[in-house]
This record gives structure tokens, sequence and C-alpha cells, in this order.
């Protein structure tokens, strides 16, 4: 996802939180968030907040926990 970054954001881009998808394996979302696994809604564009909003209330249901991973670079 393209979206520009804050400083607090760029130092810690190197994180992502990944949702994976419990019904199709190559489908998920990933947001960028430091290394605690914290997400920066301020940072995110609003399509971006919305799906990160979206795929929380849905964890579970539609996607597994997310988990925390190096962002692939």
């Amino acid at each position: 996802m393209n979206t520009p970054l804050s400083p607090a954001m760029s130092r810690s881009s190197a994180w992502e939180l990944r949702f994976q998808s419990l019904f199709d394996q190559g489908r998920g979302l990933a947001f960028p968030c430091d290394a605690a696994g914290q997400v920066d809604l301020a940072c995110l564009s609003e399509r971006a907040r919305a799906n990160f909003l979206a795929a929380q209330s849905r964890v579970g249901r539609e996607f597994a926990t997310p988990c925390l991973a190096r962002a692939a670079h």
C-alpha cells in the first residue's frame, strides 16, 4: 500500500501488521506499524484506515489474528 508516512512511521516501516484471509491463502491486508505492532491511524490514507478498521472487526470471521512481520521491501 502506498501511503505517505509520518517521520515516526517511516522509521518503523520495516514492520507490518498482517491480516491473512481465513478463506483464501493468497489474500490478506498489511499495514505499516512499529516493532510492537501499533498502527498509527493518522498516518494511513482514508481508504487504508477504513480497511484496517474493517479487518480488525472481522478477525475470527474473515481474517486470522493479525501477525507482526518484517515488511518486504
